[in-house]
């Protein structure tokens, strides 16, 4: 008898875990098929079938009829339940907001002009008071956030959520921004670089699906980089890895905002585009740059070709210390397309190690600039879970 009760233990032992494993596979991809359910957890087609099945009864999940490859097939989501996922990504001159049910679908979403130096109390004020506002938009309240992910154009560090390196988000130092964020919507806060965020945007929800190795690049105000080995987040000490904006390219440039000489930000930052064409051009914004560059004005076409120039040679040799099967490229500048894709491209392929064997694919952020609010849904719905089983 005590063989038996205990050969049942492991069983249901064993089912438990399994049907852990399949849900943990359904939350990070956020919609996956059983085939793909089958290949992600390891499991046998059979079991996949029975668990699905049994959290199909349960309300867990929910399947709907899609098509891949050319044969129907059923898809496997978290069941829409009460809770909602926020997440907030604080650029240099943006700030944008999602808020999401638990399958990942937007249901609010707003943009906001920052100015420049702008706050931390300023900014994370407003970010609480917008949040309020969109969730009582959508007949809820703040008690049904679940999580909140929030993205910052700065290196974070993993053990204490602060921005790890002094100067370049100016007066953001030092600053807990969980704690005050949680203080004002009473849930749950996760604050990562946002390159970071993008990168698991993009291995959850786009471009990188099914990758277990590559490199984000977010090409924006400044450059910064998410790195995902083995399909995890590499951080990095103190939330340094991926900093391809601070990787040395002119040994005699000027002083960039983290206190070294001639980093990669110095040269292709949205300052230094736009001071390039002061004398040609008078004074521009980013925004203007890429306007006039689509529009065919060969002086911003340049500045951007450039920039993807020097973007990709920083790129490369980080892939060549990483290994990555892909590149993904985001951020305001990769809304160029070409001008910025094709000299980047250039600049790997010409690196030997990666020009041999299996080409490293560089593509286009799948998810555009909404890549980083992904991303900060994602840590949302892993930090609700981790919370909901603490409870």
């Amino acid at each position: 008898m005590a063989t038996m009760r205990g050969t049942s233990g492991s069983q249901s032992s064993l089912r438990e875990a399994n049907s852990e494993r399949l849900l943990d596979a359904v939350r990070q991809f956020g919609s996956i098929t059983q085939v793909e359910l089958a290949q992600a957890t390891g499991l046998s087609p059979a079991t996949v079938s029975t668990i699905v099945k049994q959290l199909l009864e349960t309300g867990v999940v929910e399947t709907r009829h899609t098509i891949r490859s050319g044969r129907r097939a059923q898809l496997v989501t978290i069941a829409h339940r009460a809770g909602l996922l926020v997440a907030v990504h604080v650029g240099e001159r943006t700030m944008r907001l999602a808020i999401a049910d638990s399958s990942f679908d937007f249901l609010e979403q707003r943009s906001l002009p920052l100015p420049v130096d702008h706050r931390h109390d300023t900014t994370l004020d407003r970010a609480a008071v917008l949040v309020a506002e969109l969730v009582d938009g959508l007949g809820s309240s703040l008690s049904e956030v679940l999580a909140v992910g929030v993205g910052l154009p700065a290196p974070v560090d993993p053990a204490t959520g602060r921005i790890s390196v002094p100067g370049i988000l100016r007066g953001w130092e030092d600053i807990p921004v969980a704690e005050v964020l949680e203080r004002r919507i009473g849930a749950p806060i996760a604050v990562h670089n946002d390159a970071n965020l993008g990168a698991l945007g993009e291995l959850r929800f786009g471009a990188a699906r099914g990758a277990s190795d590559l490199l984000y690049v977010r090409a924006s105000y400044g450059v910064g980089g998410g790195v995902i080995v083995a399909g995890a987040l590499h951080q990095g000490h103190r939330g340094l890895a991926g900093e391809l904006g601070h990787a040395l390219v002119d040994a005699q440039g000027p002083i960039c905002r983290c206190g070294s000489r001639g980093c990669l930000n110095t040269v292709c930052g949205a300052q230094a585009l736009v001071d390039s064409l002061r004398h040609s051009r008078g004074s521009l914004t980013l925004t203007d740059v890429l306007d006039l560059a689509s529009d065919g004005d060969p002086g911003c076409q340049q500045v951007i070709i450039d920039a993807g120039a020097a973007i990709g040679t920083v790129a490369a040799n980080t892939a060549v210390s990483l290994g990555p099967r892909l590149i993904i490229v985001g951020g305001e500048l990769a809304q160029a397309g070409p001008l910025v894709l094709e000299p980047l491209r250039d600049a790997v392929r010409r690196r030997v190690p990666l020009a041999q064997g299996t080409a490293l694919e560089v593509q286009a952020a799948q998810l555009g600039l909404d890549a980083e609010l992904y991303g900060g849904l994602a840590v949302a719905a892993d930090l609700a879970h981790v919370t909901a089983r603490a409870v």
